[in-house]
């Protein structure tokens, strides 16, 4: 069996040079290289997060590689687990990001948001408030359902 040694986010985006920039003021992100064209697009980047690798480059719609239209919703979305859910989400909106869902305590127990990048990417931000097992998270969520 092949052993998985880890997984990595790789975003594409219309702007990765801008997207840089954004990451590191939005999330403290710190550029580890990247590798550009003639052109000037950038083929890879990777920003480290924290303990996580974040990857990105532009689109290249000519190889089937576009990036999100940015505004809606993709179906994936990028979870940063941080000390103090708040004062990120406020970081992240002063360089750019939309608040979809202000923080707010869940049933699961982290206090958690969802923003858009300006680049159409959805993150989720949070931070634990208790610990909850998964017996108690599933009797709080089946509640959510019967009012």
């Amino acid at each position: 069996m092949t052993v998985i040694h880890e997984v990595f986010a790789y975003l594409r985006v219309h702007d990765t040079a801008a997207a840089i920039v954004f990451y590191a003021q939005a999330f403290g992100a710190r550029e580890r290289f990247r590798l550009v064209e003639p052109s000037g697009r950038i083929g890879h980047a990777e920003l480290q997060l924290g303990p996580a690798v974040l990857m990105l480059s532009d689109a290249f719609p000519e190889f089937g590689l576009v990036a999100p239209p940015g505004d809606r919703d993709i179906g994936a979305s990028v979870h940063l687990h941080v000390d103090d859910c708040d004062a990120l989400v406020r970081r992240a909106t002063a360089a750019g990001a939309s608040v979809l869902m202000p923080p707010t305590d869940q049933f699961y127990g982290e206090r958690s948001a969802r923003l858009r990048d300006p680049f159409g990417h959805t993150w989720l931000i949070g931070h634990a408030i208790e610990q909850v097992s998964p017996e108690e998270m599933q009797r709080r969520y089946t509640a959510l359902f019967d009012h």
